[in-house]
């Protein structure tokens, strides 16, 4: 199976990016599972139903979400009604919504998607690890598990945390990738169990910014230490930034991982398929 994760989508700049350049991409790629993260889509903050919907529309599976998963109000009510739309698994017992999907792929095939927020310099959520283990607990991974490719979305801001949940669940899941932090990291790689991690996806979005805001408001808050004006997207021309896995059929683990960075201020990074 191959997969293309997409990390945040920032703003109206992320946005555009994403619903004009995926249809291409996805076609490109030969994707058969496409993730996005999508909790910064508005404005930075959040994500509207008519947004989901548009992604959706473009070739996404599966969408993630994160700590700004309830900025939007309206998603409240609609989260329950999309099961493509998931949030981390760790909030508290009676929040809306899933933590995890199953969707079905090309040839029948199944993939699951987790979303777990990390705890460190985070919200004080439930134990993302446990609640990760009590999913996976429910399927098996491989040609005749009941599920033929698993992602873990770990929305959170220690990289330690990060790498951690990726060592606790290799050789169970196709792919542990982080996001939250837009900034995607140069250490992609297949671990000991055959588990691809990258530990930072990046971001959809303009990278002439401070991780997506306007550079002028988001650097005066660095140098006063006081409110100021509030942070807007940047909304230059936007990279779409990710993660490429290919899998083994009779395992569902990794044979190949390779970022993805596409447009905007960053250098191309293209897996040939």
């Amino acid at each position: 199976m191959r997969i293309l994760f997409l990390g945040d989508v920032v703003g109206r700049s992320g946005r555009d990016a994403l619903t004009a350049g995926l249809p291409g991409l996805r076609t490109r790629l030969k994707a058969d599972l496409v993730v996005v993260n999508a909790e910064n889509a508005s404005h930075g903050f959040g994500v509207s139903p008519d947004m989901v919907r548009s992604f959706l529309a473009a070739g996404a599976d599966v969408l993630t979400l994160g700590n700004h998963s309830w900025d939007r109000k309206e998603i409240i009510g609609f989260i329950d009604g999309e099961p493509r739309l998931i949030r981390p698994l760790n909030y508290p017992p009676g929040t809306p919504g899933r933590g995890a999907t199953v969707v079905e792929v090309s040839g029948g095939r199944r993939a699951l998607v987790i979303n777990a927020m990390g705890r460190l310099f985070m919200e004080p959520l439930d134990d993302p690890f446990r609640a990760v283990q009590a999913v996976l607990a429910q399927h098996s991974l491989g040609a005749s598990g009941t599920v033929q490719a698993a992602v873990i979305d770990i929305h959170a801001e220690a990289t330690s945390e990060k790498m951690a949940m990726a060592h606790s669940f290799d050789g169970r899941v196709s792919l542990v990738v982080g996001t939250h932090t837009h900034v995607p990291s140069a250490d992609h790689r297949i671990l000991e169990n055959g588990t691809a991690y990258m530990t930072d996806a990046g971001m959809c979005g303009d990278y002439d910014s401070v991780i997506g805001m306007q550079k002028g408001s988001a650097a005066l808050r660095f140098w006063r230490k006081v409110p100021g004006e509030k942070l807007a997207p940047a909304e230059g021309p936007a990279s779409l930034s990710g993660v490429f896995v290919e899998t083994e059929d009779a395992t569902g683990l990794a044979r190949r991982v390779e970022p993805v960075r596409l447009g905007g201020a960053l250098a191309p990074a293209m897996p040939e398929v």
